[in-house]
């Protein structure tokens, strides 16, 4: 006999808390209750729920559960990054990255199994597509990663194509920023994008989270021999988009750019992205290429990511380069596949 999966609590909004409450035989105002118990105080069971008659809980158990689940691996780097694997809802596995860095903390999330965006420089997307993540699963990575009362940033900027899978991440977006939520400001969330244009229009128009658009070539030709989502998203419709938008207030707009060596690291590179990027109020962020197998891409030397920085900044474009953390376990950019450390260990 088929026992019947219960339906997960994490990932409701209080609207869709209040019509469970109804269902089991809760007062409306329930929903509130167990609005604080998940997102305010994290519980990991129903019981817990303790404001909530022992018969209210009782009903509610019946056919609900909060949803949380922990990580089924960890690697933890030299360098302080933790990378964990969480079990999804359809029966995969996904990875989240926890970077510490001194009183700050970013996740780096996961929206898919997988990405069926094809950049050819990336080994998630080598990996395949294997669906889009629930808002549960999304959030379960906030949820059930350790040390997540330390966390001061979230980015979306794991396995998958976030506007890939719009409805979850701008519910997942609702809910760590809504007052029944998590409750943080829009300002400590980014999600990335490689440049779904009807996505970006979406997300502008939805969300006030930050945005961060995965460029790492200024040219059509060039980026569309890189990224196939290119033929169907043209970078220059979006800077048009993108350029009409007020970027003045709360809301910061990125570019990402993997510099890769005598591939996008020429001063042809550096006018065409001052050209196309000074008229727009943004930052650039330069990204390390961590080399995976069986590719012809390398990185670009120290030296020039320095001067393509430096380039930039002078030229208007205020860059800089971030920090690579985590490649020894594969937890820098790029490098996210889902495998646990006993599968790493056996290649």
């Amino acid at each position: 006999m088929r026992v019947m999966e219960k339906e997960k609590l994490l990932g409701m909004t209080l609207d869709e808390l209040k019509a469970v409450a109804t269902e089991v035989g809760l007062p409306s105002f329930a929903a509130k209750q167990m609005a604080e118990w998940i997102y305010g105080k994290h519980v990991r069971s129903i019981d817990e729920m303790t404001n909530l008659s022992l018969k209210g809980r009782s009903a509610l158990a019946e056919h609900y559960e909060i949803g949380c689940v922990p990580p089924c691996d960890i690697q933890q780097s030299i360098d302080g990054t933790a990378k964990y694997l969480f079990p999804t809802e359809s029966g995969q596995r996904v990875e989240c990255v926890f970077i510490p860095d001194g009183d700050r903390a970013t996740l780096c999330v996961s929206s898919q199994v997988g990405c069926r965006m094809g950049c050819r420089f990336c080994m998630t997307g080598r990996q395949g597509f294997g669906g889009n993540l629930s808002v549960t699963d999304i959030l379960n990575q906030v949820y059930s990663v350790p040390g997540s009362e330390l966390l001061t940033n979230i980015v979306f900027m794991g396995q998958g194509e976030p506007l890939d899978n719009l409805d979850a991440v701008l519910k997942a977006t609702q809910l760590l920023t809504d007052a029944n939520g998590w409750a943080w400001s829009p300002k400590r969330i980014t999600v990335s994008t490689v440049g779904i244009r009807k996505g970006v229009e979406r997300f502008l128009n939805e969300s006030d989270c930050h945005l961060a658009i995965s460029l790492h070539n200024p040219f059509h030709e060039e980026r569309l021999a890189m990224m196939p989502a290119e033929k169907a998203n043209d970078t220059r419709e979006l800077l048009e988009l993108l350029s009409k938008q007020d970027w003045s207030h709360q809301r910061r707009l990125s570019f990402e750019y993997i510099v890769f060596g005598g591939l996008n690291d020429s001063e042809r590179h550096a006018k065409e992205l001052v050209r196309l990027l000074s008229p727009i109020e943004c930052r650039v962020n330069l990204i390390r290429f961590h080399e995976i197998p069986d590719t012809p891409y390398k990185g670009a030397s120290e030296e020039k990511m320095i001067w393509l920085r430096d380039y930039l900044t002078k030229h208007g474009v205020t860059t800089t380069i971030r920090a690579s953390r985590g490649q020894d376990i594969f937890a820098a950019c790029g490098l996210l596949h889902a495998k646990s450390k006993t599968e790493i260990m056996k290649q």
